[in-house]
């Protein structure tokens, strides 16, 4: 697969800048986190901030029906954390974490050596984009991705692509922040630094609805909890000694009505 899909800013920050080093992402899983059970009015540490980071893995995860019967795949895996939790916590059948970044596959193969070792026969790693996944037809029976398609240059060759590996009847569930319409798109890019410089693109939450209506998807349903992750998130940045906090943009255009975080899970039709 060509690197010259990556963008130059996607590239940069998950190769030599490696963005899972950074403090604010402490334990290396790259998501905002799932504050909901954490109580957000002690100081929070890095225990907390991984903590919140696996719970909104678990928070995907565990929308999956029967699990050890799921073959299934994480799309945009970065150090390939939460395709390990997904094996470790929930049992699945198989695991294959799928990342466009040379470097992050890297990264994930050594971060979880010891369990490729003992489970080399559940859990992989292999290259692959959101609009060119490296699985046969109806091969998949489950699909997920936590924070990663805001990356995504487009959403509609990734629901056509999960509709094609999915088998019918099989699930898909993800989560991130979306913009909340496209007039969202100029404000969130004098706001946020990512949406200004190309790292993250401003997807409208109901545009992705239609991508997944139209590639074949049904039971399609989109929840906010952007109240579980932007206060909390925020709060643990108050308390950390980073020198770039214009993250904490997110949570005043939260406020703002510009984006929303969401989990939106949908069911490949003709089961």
């Amino acid at each position: 697969m060509s690197q010259d899909r990556i963008p130059p800013r996607v590239r940069t920050m998950y190769g030599p800048e490696d963005l899972s080093s950074s403090p604010s992402f402490a334990g290396g899983y790259i998501n905002f986190g799932y504050w909901e059970a954490i109580p957000l009015g002690d100081t929070l540490d890095d225990a907390d901030r991984v903590r919140s980071q696996q719970e909104l893995y678990r928070r995907v995860l565990g929308a999956f029906e029967h699990p050890a019967e799921c073959r299934v795949a994480e799309i945009g895996c970065g150090r390939g954390l939460g395709s390990a939790l997904a094996l470790r916590e929930f049992g699945f059948a198989q695991v294959c974490g799928v990342d466009i970044h040379p470097d992050q596959l890297a990264r994930a193969r050594a971060a979880n050596a010891e369990l490729l070792a003992t489970h080399g026969d559940r859990l992989s790693y292999q290259l692959g984009a959101a609009d060119a996944q490296p699985f046969p037809d109806a091969s998949l029976d489950a699909l997920y991705s936590v924070e990663a398609a805001q990356h995504f240059r487009e959403l509609t060759g990734f629901a056509n692509e999960s509709a094609r590996v999915l088998r019918p009847g099989g699930q898909l569930v993800m989560t991130t922040f979306f913009s909340t319409g496209p007039e969202a798109a100029a404000p969130l890019a004098e706001l946020l630094e990512s949406f200004a410089d190309g790292l993250d693109v401003a997807h409208p939450i109901g545009d992705f609805e239609a991508d997944l209506t139209k590639a074949g998807f049904e039971s399609v349903r989109v929840e906010s909890i952007g109240a579980a992750v932007w206060p909390g998130m925020d709060r643990y940045l108050e308390g950390t000694p980073i020198r770039d906090l214009w993250p904490r943009n997110f949570l005043p255009a939260w406020r703002q009505g510009l984006l929303d975080y969401y989990v939106v899970s949908a069911r490949r039709a003709g089961a």
